[in-house]
C-alpha cells in the first residue's frame, strides 16, 4: 500500500480510488472528534468536506503492518492549514483501520508568546 498515493487520493477527494485502499470491514478513528466511521463513511464525509485541498505526506514510519503518516492538509484558497498524524494497519495491501489525529495550524497560544517560550519551526 502506497500511503502517499493515498494522501494523494484523500486532498483529491477521489472517491472511487479511495475504495481500492479499503478493506471492507476497515474502521476509521478520527479521536479529536470522538467519531467512527466505516470506510464508505470515511470516503462520503472526506469527499464532501467543502473546498478544494492539497497536501503534503512529511513523514512516513512503517513498523510490521503499522504506517504511521504525518501530513500537512491545506485548503487551496489557503483559508486553513492542518497536520494529520495517522496510523494505518495494512494487512494484504489494504487498510483495516486508521487512528487519526488532526491539529489545526497556527500561531502559538498568546500567553506562550508573552512569556516569549519557543520560537518558529519554519
Amino acid at each position: 500500500m502506497d500511503a502517499e498515493k493515498f494522501w494523494q487520493a484523500v486532498v483529491r477527494q477521489d472517491a472511487r480510488q479511495l475504495k481500492e485502499y479499503f478493506a471492507a470491514d476497515a474502521q476509521i478513528r478520527w479521536h479529536n472528534t470522538n467519531e467512527l466511521f466505516t470506510a464508505d463513511e470515511f470516503i462520503r464525509a472526506n469527499c464532501a468536506y467543502p473546498g478544494r485541498w492539497g497536501g503534503e505526506v512529511e513523514r512516513i514510519e512503517q513498523r510490521g503492518d503499522l504506517t504511521i503518516t504525518v501530513t500537512r492538509v491545506y485548503a487551496q484558497d489557503g483559508s486553513a492549514s492542518f497536520h494529520a498524524v495517522s496510523f494505518l494497519r495494512i494487512k494484504d495491501e489494504k487498510i483495516h483501520s486508521i487512528d487519526e489525529y488532526w491539529g489545526d495550524d497556527g500561531p502559538a497560544p498568546a500567553w506562550r508568546a508573552e512569556m516569549q517560550l519557543g520560537r518558529p519551526l519554519r
